[in-house]
């Protein structure tokens, strides 16, 4: 199968800056909705990371016609009963900022320690093909909430999700190290190899 062009369903430019990293290969061009020209307000209204991840990628692929990846992503706290969960973008109100966000977070965590902080981000990442076939791909990465915020690299939950064993939060990790860790990465990468099989079909 041939495939030279992608769009990926998200407008916000520091997911596509891992995005492209990750997939943008000789011969094949990534798009954000905003590059290809495409306004959508789908409604994700499915109970997991996946079938939030199908709904996004499926509407955008009727709209546009062409191969569609769109991501659900998340950070689950297991002190909180796993949230923010796939709630964490809409998490305290789709305008609040992340530092009130983070902060409520730690604030909900005072007097835990160690793996009573532990937490995860989960990434679910769907294909939409115009033949009607979907393909879904899941990354996580494991950690535990910090007792404030640190780094300037990452973005959302990124300055209190603390690695243990590289002393230090996401935020504080460079791009290149984040994108090999992160939840984000792993499911992109299986995705990169899910594409790999379609160009290999025959025509």
């Amino acid at each position: 199968m041939k495939i030279d062009r992608i769009l990926f369903a998200t407008g916000n430019e520091g997911k596509m800056k891992e995005v492209r990293m990750i997939l943008e290969a000789p011969g094949l061009e990534v798009l954000s909705l905003k590059e290809a020209g495409i306004t959508a307000d789908v409604e994700e209204n499915g109970s997991t990371f996946e079938e939030n991840a199908v709904i996004k990628a499926r509407e955008i692929m009727k709209l546009s016609g062409e191969i569609v990846l769109a991501d659900d992503s998340g950070l689950e706290v297991d002190a909180l009963n796993k949230e923010p969960g796939i709630h964490s973008a809409r998490y305290m109100g789709h305008d609040t900022s992340y530092h009130i966000k983070n902060q409520n977070i730690i604030d909900r965590l005072k007097g835990k320690t160690g793996t009573e902080r532990s937490a995860r981000f989960v990434c679910a990442i769907a294909a939409a093909l115009p033949d009607g076939r979907v393909f879904v791909t899941r990354g996580t990465m494991e950690g535990e909430i910090g007792y404030e915020e640190k780094g300037e690299h990452g973005f959302g939950y990124d300055p209190i999700f603390r690695l243990p064993e590289y002393g230090c939060c996401s935020a504080e990790l460079p791009l290149e190290i984040k994108n090999e860790l992160s939840h984000r990465g792993k499911a992109l990468r299986l995705m990169k190899d899910e594409i790999q099989r379609l160009k290999e079909e025959p025509s």
